[in-house]
């Protein structure tokens, strides 16, 4: 997929078996108009965040009724039109953005403050049908009654989550010769929002023990 293009950072985790995904990047971000109004249906949501539902046993969801609405101040949006219309997320995104099963689309959905608007926020992660990796992780931002691109990243496996009102993107790092499912560690990234863009806190790097998930290592030999 390649590393975040234009002028937003890099960062993020997506999902997987086995152990949670991770991975690193650097801030900076950019406002991009889009000509989308609110509209009235949106996927579900997923992962530690401040506001939106938690994810089901299924990362594709449909888009859920007006009335479930995850908090009295979040407007649902139709997330999947959000990123088709976006031309700021790549032409690779667009085109893999299908519905796994029926109308269920494999994007996670959160709702919160982030930017310090009078609305909420919206992160939305866009995964893979079949193990559930995250190919793309963007922030909109309301202004009036569009949304605002002002962050995203398309370095899998990426996701995107709202931790106490900042911005935490979460990355899978492979050593070389790591399965798909069992990578050696993840980057942590958090990011502040300040001066009308993302800025970097923290960095958080995990390594993942070799004997967890993928195999006891070998015994040694008296």
């Amino acid at each position: 997929m390649g590393a975040p293009r234009g002028d937003v950072p890099a960062a993020g985790r997506g999902g997987r078996t086995g152990r949670t995904l991770t991975a690193g990047g650097t801030a900076a971000a950019g406002l991009a108009a889009l000509g989308l109004s609110l509209a009235g249906c949106g996927a579900g949501g997923t992962g530690a965040r401040d506001e939106g539902p938690a994810r089901g046993a299924s990362v594709a969801q449909s888009a859920p009724s007006p009335s479930s609405s995850p908090a009295p101040t979040a407007k649902r949006v139709d997330a999947v039109a959000l990123v088709k219309n976006d031309p700021k997320v790549s032409a690779e995104v667009k085109r893999d953005l299908k519905p796994c099963v029926a109308d269920e689309y494999p994007v996670d959905v959160s709702y919160g403050k982030l930017t310090g608007g009078s609305s909420d926020d919206i992160v939305v992660n866009v995964m893979t049908c079949g193990d559930a990796v995250g190919v793309g992780s963007y922030v909109y931002r309301a202004v009036g009654t569009e949304y605002q691109n002002v962050f995203r990243v398309e370095e899998p496996p990426v996701y995107a989550e709202i931790d106490r009102g900042d911005l935490v993107v979460t990355m899978q790092v492979y050593e070389k010769g790591d399965p798909v499912e069992y990578p050696s560690g993840e980057n942590v990234i958090t990011y502040h929002w300040s001066a009308n863009r993302f800025v970097e806190q923290a960095r958080t790097h995990n390594d993942y023990s070799n004997a967890v998930g993928g195999g006891s290592p070998t015994a040694p030999e008296n």
